[in-house]
């Protein structure tokens, strides 16, 4: 009878804690889904005036965009950029409009350039309060047309610059509770394209890192934040010649602007992941969902394979 008891009292349990595990999972899924769906102007947003705002690659495009909209929400702009004169431009920029800015030059592609130019800014500005790892290259060749340099140099730039960066400033946030990692991935940090085999193995390492520091942060329980975003083409000179998708209307290229907004809005609500256009969820979650054969068979249909036929770069 003891035995039987016993056994009764484990299932009863067993079910009581599977049911919880379940609601906790529907309450949040309903959270995640209604913040999901609401303007983001009635999120609760942090201010970021007198707050430290580290961009790499902030001597032009939407690192330079970045720099401006965080500087006119009262933030001071710590500049990170390999191109001396561009970062020159995007302070005097700053400057102009009354915003505290400091210019670094900085090869990505050298860790330790890049754990020296910390030092400088720690010394220099103090802790930072947010990184926004905004810095990206791209090749645009087939991957057997691409040079074995290009190749280093795009993940040095894109994937191991992401890493040796946060992780510069990562001890100090860690040391005083208080942070967040921004990064700027790319839907090729979802999903493969011909003539990106290179890019896309760059983001995905970008996108893996950020998810996983995201799961250390908060099994530390540690207030510091991470977003990632995810844009499809962007209109700042980097893709100039990509085709158009043959649902332009679900598929535009992007604007600078409405991609830097995405990029602040989820900034400010501590947002973790943003994929831009929205329909890219649906079509991530398509590539989780089914064979790899009805991938293949949609991106045949789309010409994705052909996207990259006509590009030219910003160069």
């Amino acid at each position: 009878m003891a035995d039987f008891v016993d056994q009764a009292l484990f299932i009863l349990t067993e079910v009581a804690n599977i049911l919880l595990f379940v609601g906790r999972i529907l309450v949040l899924t309903v959270i995640g889904s209604v913040k999901a769906l609401l303007p983001v102007g009635v999120l609760p947003r942090k201010s970021v005036r007198d707050k430290n705002v580290l961009i790499t690659g902030a001597g032009s495009g939407m690192g330079r965009e970045l720099a401006v909209r965080f500087g006119n929400l009262g933030a001071r702009i710590v500049l990170w950029d390999v191109n001396a004169s561009g970062n020159a431009e995007t302070k005097k920029i700053l400057e102009k409009n009354g915003v505290k800015a400091f210019d670094y030059t900085v090869n990505l592609c050298n860790v330790d350039e890049i754990n020296e130019t910390a030092k400088k800014v720690l010394n220099e500005v103090g802790d930072v309060d947010i990184v926004i790892n905004c810095a990206g290259i791209v090749t645009g060749k087939r991957f057997l047309d691409c040079p074995d340099a290009a190749i280093k140099r795009t993940i040095d730039v894109n994937t191991n610059a992401v890493m040796f960066v946060t992780k510069a400033f990562l001890p100090r946030m860690l040391s005083r509770n208080v942070g967040h990692i921004v990064t700027l991935a790319s839907i090729a940090g979802h999903l493969g394209v011909v003539g990106l085999v290179d890019y896309c193995a760059s983001k995905y390492g970008a996108v893996g890192f950020m998810e996983a520091l995201h799961r250390e942060l908060y099994a530390l329980r540690a207030d510091v934040k991470t977003t990632t975003i995810g844009p499809y083409f962007v209109n700042t000179g980097m893709f100039d010649g990509v085709r158009e998708s043959k649902i332009p209307f679900l598929l535009p290229f992007l604007e600078t602007d409405y991609v830097v907004d995405r990029i602040v809005d989820a900034t400010l609500t501590d947002t973790v992941t943003v994929l831009i256009p929205k329909i890219l969820y649906f079509i991530k979650a398509l590539g989780a969902i089914f064979p790899q054969s009805v991938t293949d068979y949609i991106m045949d249909e789309l010409d994705v394979d052909k996207f990259m036929d006509t590009f030219k770069g910003r160069n």
